[in-house]
């Protein structure tokens, strides 16, 4: 049966562990049917952050690769925090922040990273959601991409 902890399974992609608060802020909430999940970053399964400006420190493609990482934070967060990815219904908006140098004008494809990843997971019906990608002239931590999303769970 094709679920969203069964499509994971088969990208064959590990978790990173699920980002603590680095600030005074919850990583997720629930209200109804909606789950909220705060910026997240670039951590990789060691724990550390993928580092550096898109355009100047590491180009596009290095870019979406880190967004990709950014996706899996979420689900880590999705993962401990809800118990299982298949509580969750579908994707409805995610919110892409880009650092990059200011002539840098490809944030959606570097987005994509993520977008993709949730695409793959919730499947092209339910894992595509509104969304928003855009530059920043720097991030927390020189990480080069931070995500926000909004999600609909199963009731």
């Amino acid at each position: 049966m094709e679920t969203p902890e069964n499509n994971f399974a088969k990208l064959g992609l590990t978790l990173p562990p699920a980002p603590k608060p680095l600030g005074v802020y919850k990583p997720c909430l629930i209200d109804g049917k909606y789950l909220y999940l705060s910026g997240h970053g670039t951590v990789q399964e060691d724990g550390t952050l993928i580092i550096g400006r898109i355009g100047e420190d590491m180009d596009i493609e290095s870019g979406k690769l880190a967004a990709r990482q950014v996706g899996l934070a979420m689900l880590a967060t999705i993962q401990a925090n809800l118990g299982s990815l298949n509580k969750v219904k579908r994707v409805i908006k995610v919110l892409g922040m880009v650092n990059c140098i200011p002539s840098f004008e490809r944030h959606p494809y570097v987005i994509n990273g993520c977008s993709e990843l949730f695409a793959q997971v919730w499947g092209e019906e339910n894992g595509i959601g509104v969304r928003s990608a855009v530059g920043m002239g720097s991030l927390p931590d020189n990480i080069p991409v931070e995500i926000e999303a909004l999600f609909e769970l199963h009731q």
